[in-house]
């Protein structure tokens, strides 16, 4: 079955091109463009796309503020941040707002289809540059949450770890020489102890308690 997708992004050309070159994949289907947020935020509604691709600055409503009413109404549909800005002042709160991916617009074209596919299976996709500000600038005023982290395995902490470091189940099963069944097993205990919702938000809990260097 295809990935059904809208495009959100204010720039005609970049619609255009993002929508010609992904209907060129057997398995991804574009069901709609928007202009700005509020459009994404309505055809979100009536479409009802399995993903979204958000630009961060349009008008009238930008990407994190549609992102978060989207996520509001419509918690399944994925969304993924396709931009120029990877600072963190975009970054996280596009993160905390529910998007399940933060790229840049110099992806290469079958980088972002395979971005896609692996969000859609469940995984957080942060290019390079965004995961390196998020770790560099992120902020020293949130405290440890020491009390749920030190009710994980150490397994489990090893592997929540890895997935702050934006690696896939098959990444984390080769680093630390386990299965990946092995891996989905430890990535949803972890989700469940912390209470969280998936592994964007975990990424992000790892980052704010300071597991990784």
């Amino acid at each position: 079955m295809s990935i059904r997708i809208l495009i959100a992004d204010d720039h005609h050309v970049v619609r255009r091109g993002l929508a010609f070159f992904l209907r060129t994949q057997n398995d991804l289907d574009v069901i709609g463009e928007a202009a700005n947020g509020e459009e994404a935020v309505e055809l979100a509604k009536s479409l009802k796309p399995d993903l979204i691709l958000m630009d961060l600055v349009m008008p009238e409503m930008d990407g994190i503020q549609a992102t978060t009413i989207i996520k509001k109404e419509q918690p399944e549909i994925k969304i993924m941040m396709l931009t120029s800005f990877s600072d963190q002042d975009h970054v996280i709160p596009a993160l905390e707002a529910g998007a399940s991916g933060f790229q840049l617009k110099d992806i290469q074209p079958d980088e972002l289809v395979t971005s896609i596919k692996r969000i859609m299976s469940g995984e957080n996709q942060l290019h390079p540059k965004a995961t390196s500000h998020l770790l560099a600038n992120l902020s020293s005023k949130n405290k440890p949450e020491r009390n749920l982290i030190e009710e994980l395995t150490k397994r489990e902490l090893d592997v929540l770890k890895e997935i702050a470091k934006g690696k896939s189940n098959k990444e984390i099963a080769g680093a630390l020489f386990i299965t990946e069944k092995t891996v989905k097993t430890h990535v949803s205990n972890l989700l469940a102890k912390l209470e969280l919702a998936d592994r964007t938000q975990a990424a992000l809990y790892a980052v704010r308690n300071r597991l990784v260097d």
